[in-house]
């Protein structure tokens, strides 16, 4: 974890929730980390000297070239950039009825247009900028925070849709910058205990679950990782990478990685 001092990173959607973690992970590794969200401010991560807040609205392209512009202008290098803004979870209830677990034919248009702008759209305009620098230094990692219903069916069809297409945007992107020593992984959290989850939790079995800063510790291993382009590509696992790595979650357990079938 020591590994991280010196580096830079910019984590996206940071504001709460996984970006949070992954981003408050980071920063105990010892990286200086840029947090970009629409809503995060200098309170979102206590004070925390490591951590850099940004506002910047990931579906304004003007507004992200700003961000990755003052980062270069700020430190002349970008090793780790971790896309966690997503959207279509907001306005789960509309006119009283609960929407996500709607067939195909119901669902609201708006939730498949802010999974693909706001989510996978978004990865790819960012990792466009991050790859730039990337290239130029000739290393680098990029993670696109994705998820087990890349591969089965999970919620809606726009949600397995948006998450097949980041997890096809990491293998090509892999492809295009494997020569350059630049590695692009899918991460798979499991259940997160983020706030959204917390508000649930009396309904939920929280007993193999994980904090959103065990996320971020799963990245930073991934970054100290001198072998990481023999992932470059693929689909990593949190809770596997924490027994590949040795790291624990911040209750010192280490949660079971969860199967296909299980999920």
């Amino acid at each position: 974890m020591e590994r991280q001092n010196g580096k830079v990173a910019i984590v996206t959607g940071a504001s709460y929730g996984v970006g949070k973690g992954v981003a408050l992970g980071l920063a105990e590794a010892g990286a200086t980390v840029y947090a970009t969200a629409r809503s995060v401010t200098e309170q979102s991560f206590d004070g925390d000297e490591r951590i850099i807040p940004v506002r910047c609205d990931h579906t304004d392209d003007a507004q992200v070239e700003a961000a990755f512009r003052r980062v270069m202008s700020e430190r002349g290098r970008l090793d780790v950039l971790v896309n966690s803004v997503w959207g279509g979870y907001e306005r789960m209830i509309e006119e009283g009825q609960f929407t996500w677990p709607l067939p195909f034919w119901e669902q609201p248009i708006w939730r498949w247009d802010a999974m693909f702008v706001a989510g996978v759209r978004a990865a790819y305009v960012a990792s466009q900028h991050a790859a730039r620098s990337m290239v130029t230094q000739q290393s680098g990692l990029i993670v696109n925070i994705s998820f087990w219903a890349a591969q089965k069916y999970i919620g809606n069809v726009a949600y397995g849709a948006s998450k097949a297409a980041t997890d096809k945007v990491t293998a090509d992107m892999a492809e295009e910058l494997r020569a350059h020593n630049v590695a692009v992984v899918s991460l798979y959290p499991g259940l997160v205990r983020t706030e959204k989850v917390m508000e649930a939790a009396a309904f939920l079995d929280l007993s193999n679950s994980e904090s959103p800063q065990f996320v971020g510790r799963a990245v930073a291993g991934l970054a100290a990782d001198s072998e990481v382009m023999r992932k470059t590509g693929q689909v990593v696992v949190a809770a596997e990478l924490a027994h590949e790595y040795g790291f624990t979650d911040v209750d010192g357990k280490q949660p079971r990685p969860l199967t296909l079938k299980e999920v």
